[in-house]
């Protein structure tokens, strides 16, 4: 069998290997959408443009915060349907004629109006920015130096769901997949602002490249998973370049698996909310009315000061603790009573 050598090329890539990714995108937007469309005049040749896109970037929105399984089941969305779904949006690299328009946009969805229309579908999806990780490559161990480290270096996983960073210059010699714990490796993942980790062992089998995936973070156990990737005629740059796609896309499945939103899980919390004036009460109120897992919230009982409220929630306590935090409120329990207060916004990855 042809051993994985290393190409020269790939030594372009390496100088972005500890740093990159930056962190992807807003969740709720999606980029570099390539539209071309003529029309009459240049505005009609535009607005055909922009409508182009719309359901390109609603399916790539759709299936970034959904399931595999679930594609199939995708809410088809008429223009006008689409137009209320988005926020906004701006254009890059744009060429117009007197009846041509091309560009690439990018479109910004409005979260609130997303979950409306995936809770009425049925469909569980991902609803709050997934934590930035560390992700470390291995064949069998982790090298900076390694075609299969600098395959995670290409500039696409820019856009990757789940933002993540690859170590620098971190000394990890001797850690295997099956000895490495989360105390190794979390001080890494401190200096990265990286919340837990996932290691990638790629292992040439055969005809296939098997990919093995363990996810470590503070207090949970270890979590593997197994992946199988074709070895192509390019050889290594192709082969290593396909599997890092599969090992994104299993992490991604992994994060939706976590945080992926279910109508169909519903629950009520009893909090206690400490009021200072009328104006911040509405505020927190108005700020947790913005959070799709919160499904109704009703006062119980009254004090100076200090209100009641039971909160009925949709999916898990974790993903309303998250959704709430994102939205600038901080969810607590100390001695097995909750509490709600406003919070700084929970920083992006």
């Amino acid at each position: 069998m042809q051993r994985f050598g290393f190409l020269l090329a790939f030594a372009l890539a390496l100088a972005m290997a500890s740093a990159l990714p930056g962190r992807a995108d807003d969740l709720y937007t999606v980029g570099n959408i390539h539209v071309d469309a003529s029309g009459i005049s240049t505005s009609a040749a535009r607005s055909a443009a922009l409508a182009q896109g719309r359901p390109k970037a609603w399916t790539v929105l759709y299936r970034r915060l959904t399931h595999q399984q679930d594609w199939g089941k995708q809410p088809q969305l008429d223009d006008a349907s689409l137009e209320r779904l988005i926020r906004t949006f701006t254009v890059a690299n744009e060429r117009r004629s007197t009846t041509r328009y091309v560009a690439d946009v990018s479109y910004s969805f409005s979260p609130e109006s997303v979950a409306r229309v995936l809770s009425g579908s049925g469909v569980a999806f991902a609803q709050s920015q997934a934590k930035r990780l560390l992700l470390v490559p291995m064949a069998p161990g982790y090298s900076r130096g390694s075609p299969w480290t600098a395959a995670f270096a290409a500039p696409r996983f820019a856009q990757s769901a789940v933002p993540f960073s690859l170590p620098g210059n971190e000394n990890l010699e001797g850690m295997t997949l099956d000895t490495a714990n989360w105390q190794q490796i979390e001080p890494i993942a401190t200096r990265l602002h990286a919340g837990e980790a996932v290691l990638v062992l790629a292992t040439p089998n055969g005809k296939t490249l098997t990919l093995t995936l363990k996810r470590m973070g503070p207090g949970a156990l270890p979590a593997k998973s197994s992946v199988e990737v074709p070895m192509l005629p390019g050889g290594a740059p192709a082969t290593y370049a396909a599997a890092a796609d599969a090992a994104l896309h299993a992490i991604e499945e992994m994060w939706k698996s976590q945080s992926a939103l279910n109508i169909s899980q519903q629950g009520h919390l009893a909090a206690d909310v400490r009021i200072e004036s009328l104006a911040q009460w509405g505020a927190l109120q108005a700020q947790m009315a913005a959070v799709p897992n919160v499904a109704g919230i009703s006062v119980t009982a009254m004090d100076i000061g200090l209100v009641r409220i039971n909160v009925t929630y949709l999916g898990t306590i974790d993903q309303l603790k998250d959704a709430l935090a994102a939205q600038g409120v901080a969810l607590a329990s100390r001695g097995g009573v909750w509490s709600i207060a406003s919070a700084a916004p929970a920083p992006a990855p």
